[in-house]
């Protein structure tokens, strides 16, 4: 089975464009996806999202926070009231994401303000309940590494990771890198992966978007292309890239499944 002991760390199985999500998540089961951590932005979805844990339970994992983009869409109120959920269902999820900062959604100062007050609040609560942060970061990366540093963040992994003139910086902190099929086309995302260690790389889609056609859906299945053009990058052969990168989510996630 092709995609036999992957990990897809990052995708969205809560969107609407998987209005099939059951068969998908069956085909990537029958494909020989190892595991699937969705990813619930939006409070929402949260519903949706703890109903596929438990239904796919030891299969589909969940993080949760709030994506930078919604910040205008969420009173004070409601904010609280999701911290508030995460927390006392800290047992259904593996981390708390995605959360960080999108400059290229929000432009106004005072709103960009506000995503990095709440971008602190999910960090403070990722580490009062002992969870790895997973980071979005469109646009302000060294504003995001700054944040991260200043909160004194240990376990981070950044999604999609483009900023190579930054990757120094990230491997000095001890945080990892997770990467797409964006790398196939960007330039700037292959030097990350160039320049990251392998046991700091993990695997994502970030599904239903970016296929690597650039015109389909995409799901989890994609992730081994992902895990082929990280092994032309790093001249390493294909296996030794997704065994590293199924045993580092392993261990970043804590998840209850074997290497």
């Amino acid at each position: 089975m092709f995609g036999e002991k992957m990990i897809d760390v990052h995708c969205h199985l809560e969107q609407p464009e998987f209005s099939d999500r059951e068969e998908i998540i069956q085909k990537c089961r029958d494909s020989g996806i190892k595991a699937i951590i969705t990813c619930c932005a939006n409070p929402k979805d949260w519903g949706l999202t703890m109903e596929m844990v438990k239904k796919h339970k030891g299969f589909v994992f969940a993080c949760a926070a709030i994506h930078p983009q919604y910040v205008k869409e969420m009173p004070e109120e409601e904010t609280g009231k999701f911290l508030e959920t995460i927390r006392k269902n800290k047992s259904s999820l593996v981390a708390i994401g995605e959360t960080g900062l999108d400059y290229a959604w929000v432009k106004e100062p005072e709103w960009r303000e506000k995503q990095a007050e709440l971008f602190r609040k999910f960090i403070a609560l990722s580490k009062e309940i002992n969870k790895p942060l997973v980071i979005h970061a469109r646009d302000a990366y060294e504003e995001v590494i700054e944040i991260l540093e200043q909160e004194g963040a240990k376990k981070v992994m950044l999604h999609m990771f483009g900023a190579n003139q930054l990757t120094k910086r990230v491997v000095e902190n001890g945080w990892s890198v997770s990467m797409n099929a964006i790398v196939l086309k960007s330039k700037k995302h292959g030097k990350v992966v160039r320049d990251m260690p392998l046991d700091r790389l993990m695997l994502e889609t970030d599904a239903p978007w970016l296929h690597p056609s650039g015109s389909s859906r995409n799901d989890s299945r994609s992730i081994r292309q992902v895990a082929e053009k990280i092994a032309e990058i790093k001249k390493l052969k294909f296996d030794e890239v997704w065994s590293a990168c199924t045993k580092n989510a392993i261990g970043f996630f804590s998840l209850p499944v074997s290497p």
